[in-house]
């Protein structure tokens, strides 16, 4: 079997690899919980609601994917098995059975800005050691923050 070798020093890859996982752990774990609630979402704003999660749930599974192949290419096996997912998720979700449409709102919202907040700091850690990996998660915090802005806005 071939190892595919990293394009980057040992002393970077480490941060970058650390960078990658844990944004595909959350990223993962995003569209899991916005499938929940996109399946048990009830209240008046049934319908809006359920389709904007449709979209963060579309956005944060291609995101994965990207992120997944980017930790590929440097040579870093991505790790999304569900285990790992479970282990390692620390965002909030919904509750079991059926959640208010408010409610559904307001765990998306505050699951949304700690991934941003984690983000902001990968962002910050890998700028010198893989501007490549960073310029991908500048890309993923603006699309997770223009969802986050989508789901505060039905905040009432």
């Amino acid at each position: 079997m071939s190892v595919v070798k990293s394009t980057i020093p040992d002393s970077a890859l480490h941060v970058t690899g650390d960078a990658l996982q844990n944004t595909l752990v959350e990223l993962l774990g995003l569209s899991l919980i916005g499938k929940q609630a996109h399946w048990n979402i009830v209240g008046p704003r049934f319908r809006s609601i359920h389709l904007q999660l449709d979209e963060l749930v579309s956005a944060a599974r291609s995101f994965a994917d990207t992120v997944a192949e980017r930790s590929a290419a440097l040579g870093l096996p991505p790790d999304g098995r569900p285990e790992t997912i479970a282990s390692r998720f620390i965002l909030p979700g919904p509750k079991d059975g059926w959640v208010r449409d408010t409610d559904v709102v307001q765990v998306m919202v505050d699951a949304l800005d700690s991934a941003i907040a984690r983000l902001r700091e990968r962002i910050e850690a890998t700028e010198k050691p893989d501007p490549v990996t960073q310029d991908l998660l500048i890309t993923i915090t603006a699309e997770l923050e223009k969802q986050r802005w989508m789901f505060a806005a039905e905040q009432t």
